[in-house]
């Protein structure tokens, strides 16, 4: 386990935590990828609090549904998708040790391997994302001499440890919740605060109304294993490059289960979050 993170639920409504860790063999079962694929291999666990009775729920990104996303143009493919399948049920071995029953719901929309391995977001909202893939939406935020990487990853940890952390509104401090030498030319740096952290509980719980009571406003906890949100230090050819996530791709993967409505109504959130991360985490002028 790399870090976890107490999610800041709006009101203290409900209870959330995240943990972030990997997969020693799964990490060594992608080892001939490209470094850009690192996201994939990072695995997180939410325990969250749900329902009128506040019932603790634990559920996982699933790490079969990523590896369709970021391996589907691999020679590898299938081998890469049976090691996140035994990821997956390392997760499920793990977590039965606690008490509790096992449960498995698909929400909504139900996508097919095929649409995870093209995948450029669903229905009219992926115009939104610009039909990107994570490819495209892999945006560059400073790069560097190869030689300089260790050095790079130092200037934007600095940078991120040294924002002042903010709770209403932008320029918001970003925290940093898990950094992860994945290998020797990937470094994972898991981000949050708190303004995307009520973003990403309201966006889902707003149009949840079977979903929601006065004793737990806030559905949308459920989506909190899609926290962190990623900053990527790698080391490519000649050149260190910082790369961080279109939002708006990061939105439609973990969050199309909203609405259109929830989409259309936070338009403006995606650039606000990359805006600032950017303003954190960018070159000294």
């Amino acid at each position: 386990m790399h870090g976890s993170h107490v999610v800041r639920v709006p009101e203290g409504a409900h209870q959330a935590k995240v943990f972030i860790f990997t997969s020693p063999t799964y990490i060594e079962a992608a080892r001939s990828e490209p470094p850009r694929t690192i996201s994939a291999q990072v695995l997180r666990i939410a325990v969250f609090t749900q329902g009128d009775e506040q019932k603790t729920v634990v559920n996982m990104g699933n790490p079969v549904a990523h590896a369709m996303v970021y391996y589907s143009q691999s020679p590898n493919y299938d081998v890469l998708i049976a090691a996140a399948n035994e990821v997956a049920d390392d997760i499920r071995s793990l977590v039965s040790a606690a008490p509790g029953e096992a449960v498995s719901v698909q929400t909504s929309p139900l996508r097919k391997e095929k649409h995870y391995n093209k995948y450029k977001g669903d229905g009219p909202a992926r115009m939104m994302a610009k039909f990107r893939t994570w490819q495209k939406s892999q945006l560059l935020i400073e790069e560097d001499k190869a030689e300089n990487f260790d050095a790079v990853i130092d200037r934007v940890v600095a940078r991120i440890e040294a924002g002042e952390i903010a709770d209403e509104t932008f320029p918001h401090g970003w925290e940093k919740i898990a950094q992860i030498r994945v290998r020797d030319d990937a470094v994972f740096i898991g981000l949050t605060n708190p303004y995307i952290e009520d973003r990403m509980v309201q966006i889902n719980s707003r149009f949840r109304g079977d979903d929601k009571t006065d004793l737990a406003p806030y559905p949308g906890v459920d989506h909190m294993a899609a926290l962190p949100t990623d900053v990527l230090i790698i080391k490519e050819a000649d050149k260190t490059v910082v790369l961080h996530y279109g939002q708006m791709w990061r939105m439609q993967l973990y969050f199309w289960d909203s609405g259109y409505r929830a989409f259309t109504a936070n338009m403006n959130v995606p650039s606000k979050i990359a805006n600032s991360i950017e303003d954190a985490i960018g070159p000294e002028e």
